[in-house]
């Protein structure tokens, strides 16, 4: 893999989308395993004082930054990210490739219907794609059908929206079930169409956190890791002398 820089103790791999996806391609023909993490600032601080998602960003093969926050701090820290690869930006490259190769793609996340949106979507935008799904509301008890349920589907790719921490730290203790497997977060709502991304501009701009914050305002009170996070960057800039 290329060049790791540390935001915060965190590593973060300075790759491109079209790096990512084509890592994705290679690990699905040659058989290996390849689990990417996305790490946005959020993650970033909880990884910080939560050692289940501390271990599971550290094990993962790659960890691409997923937000103009961390490419931010990545250039205040003087280690600067070549681009954000995002989830949902993944996900759509991942398609793209698998489209014409048969790829069998598991969702596992969302509330009731929502996956099973995002599969009759998908499969329409790419017929070459087989999909097969599950809601993330499952019982501990019936975590052993679920699994062996995806491992009978044979998946190339598993993604699993199930929020973070949670499906970080799922995912690396189910490192067999795909070859490659990546959480996403809410990105089931946007493959169902329920939910619309940031017009191109905006994301281009940097603004498209400001646009979600926006037409969902039940994200502000998520928003208070912000000003921490850039005191921590602060903090580690002039530990380091790069301010």
């Amino acid at each position: 893999m290329k060049k790791r820089v540390s935001i915060l103790n965190v590593p973060i791999h300075d790759v491109s989308l079209a790096e990512t996806a084509a890592a994705a391609r290679e690990a699905v023909l040659n058989g290996k395993r390849l689990r990417v993490v996305t790490a946005n600032p959020e993650m970033i601080c909880r990884a910080a004082s939560e050692t289940g998602l501390r271990a599971a960003v550290a094990g993962a093969d790659l960890v691409t930054a997923d937000g103009v926050g961390v490419l931010w701090a990545a250039r205040r820290l003087g280690q600067p990210l070549r681009e954000r690869v995002t989830g949902i930006d993944l996900v759509q490259a991942l398609f793209q490739v698998g489209g014409g190769m048969g790829w069998r793609v598991f969702l596992l996340g969302g509330r009731p219907g929502v996956a099973a949106e995002a599969a009759a979507r998908q499969s329409a935008l790419y017929p070459g794609l087989v999909f097969e799904y599950a809601h993330g509301y499952f019982a501990p008890e019936e975590e052993e059908a679920l699994t062996e349920r995806i491992r009978a589907f044979r998946p190339q790719v598993l993604l699993a929206g199930l929020g973070a921490p949670r499906q970080e730290i799922w995912l690396d203790a189910h490192m067999d079930l795909a070859a490659v497997s990546i959480g996403v977060g809410g990105a089931f709502d946007v493959l169902a169409g329920r939910k619309k991304r940031a017009p191109l501009w905006i994301q281009r701009a940097g603004c498209e956190w400001l646009y979600r914050l926006i037409r969902e305002p039940g994200r502000f009170r998520r928003q208070w890791v912000l000003p921490l996070f850039v005191w921590r960057v602060m903090r580690e800039c002039y530990g380091r002398g790069t301010t």
